[in-house]
C-alpha cells in the first residue's frame, strides 16, 4: 500500500510564508500527478495546485486564487511534493491535503491516494 504524510502546516501571520511537504512511501513503481487540495470549514474542497512530470519536465497548474503566490514542486527521487506558500492571506486558512496517482510495484493499475491533511491558519 501507499502512505502520504504531510508536514509543514501551522500558524502564520498575514503576508507570511509556509512550505508544505508530502512524502509518499510504500510499494510505489511510479507516481503520475501529485496535487494539493484544501478545505476550509463550511466550504467545498478546492484543488489548489497540481504537478505532472513528463521525463525531466514538470507541468504545474494552479487555482486562480493562489496564482503568483503559491508554487508547487516535486522531488521524484524522494517521491515528495512541496507547496511553497507566500503572501498568505486569512482566506488561505484551511486543511491542506496532498493527493497522488500511484502505480504500485507489480501492478499496471493507477490508484488514487490521500494524505491525512495538515492545518494552515493565517491570522494576526
Amino acid at each position: 500500500q501507499v502512505q502520504l504524510v504531510e508536514s509543514g502546516g501551522g500558524l502564520v501571520q498575514p503576508g507570511g510564508s509556509l512550505r508544505l511537504s508530502c512524502a509518499a512511501s510504500g510499494s510505489i513503481f511510479s507516481i503520475n500527478a501529485m496535487r494539493w487540495y484544501r478545505q476550509a470549514p463550511g466550504k467545498e474542497r478546492e484543488l489548489v495546485a497540481a504537478i505532472t512530470s513528463r521525463g525531466t519536465t514538470n507541468y504545474a497548474n494552479y487555482a486562480d486564487s493562489v496564482k503568483g503566490r503559491f508554487t508547487i514542486s516535486r522531488d521524484n527521487r524522494k517521491n515528495t511534493v512541496y507547496l511553497q506558500m507566500n503572501s498568505l492571506k486569512p482566506e488561505d486558512t484551511a486543511v491542506y491535503a496532498c493527493n497522488a496517482d500511484c502505480v504500485l510495484v507489480g501492478s499496471w493499475k493507477q490508484s488514487d491516494y490521500w494524505g491525512q491533511g495538515t492545518q494552515v491558519t493565517v491570522s494576526s
